[in-house]
């Protein structure tokens, strides 16, 4: 990765002053993990359980950076566990993670979808189809409302959405001068939402096989009882709803987005905008250079059993094939650009391992079942929907964890709704909320990191750039499950 394209100038730590207080708050963090400690020996950890998550958030605001703010969160808890083997336990859990077969899974997807659309970028593709789209996408209006299309069409896995809909629509919405954090924020919002508003998806069929092992649903009809939540789905709804107010203009741009829309923003690319079109192919831009590959890929993708990995696997030889035969540049210059592809992820990727670690600390305290502990008494009656999403969705958006929370919340969740003769229809709509939820908020999640990558804007950028209109979605949201609760 290019480190000027990375980290422009104005990003991070800006003074010595930034980074006083980061080390004064590095400091304070020693201290409290350290009492935490002395408090845990004697007993449960208590509101310690909270001081990684925490310094995270306060660690981002502080820096304006997520990787490091991840890196002192995880820190932190470990020193909070054992103060005297912290590195070493640090180090032992990234090794874990990193042979985690999902952490793995994650690493070959994002690597090569970064491989495909650097492709697409060399041979004009993206160019292509930013020109064709521009023919029938000529006011802001329009574009904002085509790329919610495109993120809804694309609906099989919120990782192809969020790289493929925003290098489709990237250069479109710098002709029309709207900025990169509300594509970003487009492009967030059909992601995990959509994915669970369509339930032909990874999401729908993780939590589909949820509902039949805790017996919920009878063997071999998760499915069809998951489209029997799909209107319970609050979260999803109101957030889909609302992106195309904004991109009708009913709902203006507010606070940071504000600002953004018109010009203050920092991007991670406009260093490398000149270079980027100097190692483009010379060709003509061909539409079929991103229609094709794009299609492949998603065609793929359902047709084994919706994995992303082999879907994009798919998508890079038939790409391969396709610039061979056109003559478009040498394989070997082919393959340096699928590598440079593959580079361009590497932060995106150490944010993702450093949320795992983050987990893997919280997981050690307890926090999860702490959390619940402490609001379990309110978790009665009509109530229980409502809590349910607002417990849940703090939680994912504290931890980055969305389907692990699922794993954790419904063996607990689903014997108090059947207790307290809650409706478990809503209840599980709220449980599934929280994690869409979380996903589309949490500034160091999967998704809003790749939504901004692809945009290329800092993960803390979009993040507070959606916030106020992410908050929106979840107050309407809770609103719903405490009226129909």
């Amino acid at each position: 990765m290019d480190k000027p394209a990375s980290y422009p100038r104005g990003h991070g730590l800006r003074a010595d002053s930034g980074l006083r207080r980061g080390l004064i708050f590095l400091l304070v963090v020693l201290v409290a993990s350290l009492s935490g400690h002395w408090l845990g020996e004697h007993g449960s950890y208590g509101v310690y359980v909270l001081l990684p998550t925490l310094v995270v958030i306060s660690m981002a605001l502080i820096t304006q950076r997520t990787l490091e703010a991840l890196l002192a969160g995880a820190l932190s808890g470990f020193l909070l566990l054992s103060p005297t083997t912290a590195i070493q336990d640090m180090a032992g859990i990234g090794l874990t993670v990193m042979q985690d077969p999902t952490m793995g899974w994650i690493t070959l997807v994002c690597g090569l979808l970064g491989s495909l659309i650097g492709l697409l970028q060399f041979a004009r593709g993206t160019e292509a189809f930013s020109l064709s789209a521009g023919r029938y996408l000529k006011s802001r209006r329009s574009a904002m409302l085509g790329s919610t299309a495109l993120g809804a069409l694309i609906f099989i896995d919120d990782y192809l959405n969020a790289m493929t809909v925003s290098a489709a629509m990237k250069q479109l919405f710098d002709k029309l001068k709207i900025s990169r954090s509300m594509l970003a924020y487009i492009v967030d919002s059909t992601a995990a939402p959509i994915c669970l508003l369509i339930p032909f998806s990874t999401w729908a069929i993780y939590l589909a096989g949820l509902l039949e092992s805790n017996a919920v649903a009878e063997p071999g009809q998760g499915f069809s009882y998951y489209l029997g939540l799909v209107p319970y789905l609050f979260y999803p709804w109101v957030a889909f709803g609302l992106v195309i107010l904004v991109a009708l203009g009913i709902v203006p741009a507010v606070g940071r987005m504000k600002s953004a829309e018109q010009g203050q923003e920092l991007r991670l690319d406009d260093d490398s905008v000149t270079r980027q079109e100097e190692s483009c192919t010379h060709r003509p831009p061909r539409l079929v250079n991103f229609i094709l590959p794009v299609a492949t890929l998603l065609l793929a993708t359902w047709w084994f059993d919706i994995d992303a990995l082999i879907g994009v696997g798919f998508a890079l030889l038939m790409t391969l094939a396709l610039y061979v035969a056109q003559d478009i540049a040498p394989l070997n210059r082919l393959f340096d650009e699928l590598l440079a592809g593959f580079q361009q992820m590497l932060l995106p990727l150490g944010i993702v391992f450093a949320a795992f670690m983050l987990q893997s600390v919280n997981e050690s305290l307890g926090l999860t079942g702490t959390l619940i502990g402490w609001v379990e008494p309110l978790m009665q009656g009509s109530w229980l929907p409502g809590i349910t999403f607002l417990v849940l969705a703090a939680l994912a958006f504290a931890t980055g964890s969305f389907w692990g929370i699922y794993a954790i919340a419904f063996p607990i969740v689903i014997p108090l709704a059947q207790a307290t003769d809650a409706s478990l229809p809503l209840t599980l709509g709220a449980m599934i909320s929280a994690g869409a939820f979380g996903s589309h908020a949490c500034f160091f999640g999967d998704s809003t990191v790749l939504s901004a990558r692809g945009c290329g804007i800092s993960p803390m950028q979009h993040a507070l750039t959606q916030l106020p209109y992410v908050l929106l979605a979840a107050l309407g949201s809770t609103v719903l499950f405490f009226i129909l609760g």
